[in-house]
């Protein structure tokens, strides 16, 4: 059995019994069912589901339900003998987004006390923006993603105490020995290879078939690729256009979203696109970094919206479309092979997943930073280079942003395959397993 963190976070939710309903959101297959199931099945004495997509496809008895007496005679209908006591029971509404009219339904859902209640949904975000009355205050939303390294270790047998070890080296600004260093740097190539979703990992797990992982990683990408039917043709196939061409754009210098290629039409501004954009940022399936005019806290106040980049949401993904069954480029040293872009996506995979807001900075003068984050401890940015190749030392526009004061940078991060842990004031160099505790 998988081990999530987010199931310690929904469980202490439910410990807390704050007077809200919570809501998890996420892409597809990203396990948000199972672990509700777990949380609901070991916490509660009855756990009732629905799901709202097989009811759309099916039943519909939930398709008019608009008050809260009518939403429980259709949850009696199905588990009457279910629906106790309040803190004994805990209904889960999978699919929410199906039938967004449930999530404003909700507030009165829980004024009313009788149960609690959990969704998911996974198209959420897009939900939620054709919602004229959310029920601010009522509902919490926990945000879901594939299995980050951390716990793709432990599902790798990989014991806490030796993850702690790891992290505590890092800490301490310490090298791994070098048996140490090729053991962890071995899981994450394979991590490259496999990514984060749960399905994909229970099948390397158990049979260690990288063409069955294949299988399944193609599946998943043609579900998402799919999954935009609510939109009319047009839109649909600007969606799939887009999110095709993710791998391509990281093949590119830039790696930006370039507007003319999406539909072969020069002129194109980033608002021709938005309701696209918006929809494969919602929905989890790629991954948004914004471009900043300036690398000062906060970030925010420097977003420019015309400069884009998506990154895939898994990076087991990105590696099926660009290798295929070749596991070579990922697992050997092969130099003619840049592995930049799938290095860039799995540090943003994990940047996203520790909750972190996303931004690049790009400059004739200054040159291009990978990655930056908001360090509010110390009311700065945090500049992240991420190399793939030998010459991690080179790193001329992170150098050039440390050096101008009013940018006040007090630490910035190279990560590559070394294992030398080192610091040059403010860079640090760091293996590109360090991203589990950065």
């Amino acid at each position: 059995m998988l081990y999530r963190k987010i199931k310690d976070k929904i469980s202490k939710f439910y410990d807390d019994n704050p007077k809200k309903v919570l809501i998890v959101d996420g892409a597809r297959q990203v396990g948000k069912t199972f672990i509700i199931r777990q949380v609901g099945a070991e916490k509660f004495k009855n756990f009732i589901e629905i799901n709202m997509l097989e009811d759309k496809l099916l039943r519909k008895e939930f398709a008019n339900v608009r008050s809260v007496e009518d939403f429980y005679i259709r949850v009696s209908s199905i588990a009457g003998e279910k629906m106790q006591a309040s803190n004994d029971t805990l209904i889960f509404i999978d699919e929410i987004q199906e039938y967004p009219e449930l999530i404003t339904l909700l507030k009165f859902l829980n004024d009313d006390g009788k149960y609690r209640f959990i969704a998911s949904g996974s198209l959420l975000g897009i939900a939620l923006s054709n919602i004229t009355s959310i029920p601010i205050g009522t509902i919490e939303i926990m945000q879901m993603y594939p299995l980050d390294f951390e716990e793709f270790m432990m599902a790798n047998a990989v014991g806490v105490d030796y993850i702690d070890f790891i992290k505590d080296k890092i800490l301490k600004r310490e090298s791994l020995e070098e048996v140490d260093h090729n053991r962890v740097l071995d899981l994450f190539k394979k991590y490259l290879l496999v990514g984060g979703m749960p399905d994909v990992i229970n099948s390397y797990l158990a049979r260690k078939n990288i063409q069955e992982v294949r299988t399944i990683q193609n599946t998943i990408i043609n579900l998402y690729k799919t999954d935009c039917s609510k939109y009319d043709r047009a839109s649909r196939l600007k969606i799939q256009r887009i999110y095709e061409l993710i791998p391509s754009y990281m093949e590119n210098k830039k790696k930006r979203v370039i507007l003319k290629t999406i539909e072969n039409k020069s002129g194109k501004v980033s608002a021709d696109y938005q309701d696209e954009f918006d929809y494969l940022i919602n929905s989890g399936i790629a991954l948004e970094v914004k471009s900043i005019s300036e690398p000062k806290f906060p970030l925010l106040q420097s977003t420019m919206k015309n400069l884009l980049k998506l990154y895939m949401n898994d990076v087991g993904l990105l590696t099926c479309l660009l290798y295929g069954n070749n596991i070579s480029p990922i697992i050997e040293n092969i130099e003619s092979i840049n592995l930049g872009s799938v290095y860039e996506t799995v540090i943003a995979t994990e940047l996203k997943a520790h909750g972190k807001t996303l931004y690049y900075f790009d400059s004739k003068k200054q040159g291009e930073v990978d990655f930056l984050v908001d360090d509010y401890n110390n009311l700065s940015v945090v500049p992240i280079e991420v190399k793939s190749g030998k010459n991690y030392y080179t790193h001329t526009a992170m150098t050039n942003l440390s050096e101008i004061k009013n940018y006040n940078i007090k630490s910035g991060y190279v990560l590559s395959n070394s294992k030398i842990v080192s610091t040059s004031e403010p860079i640090t160099y760091l293996p590109i397993y360090a991203i589990i505790c950065l």
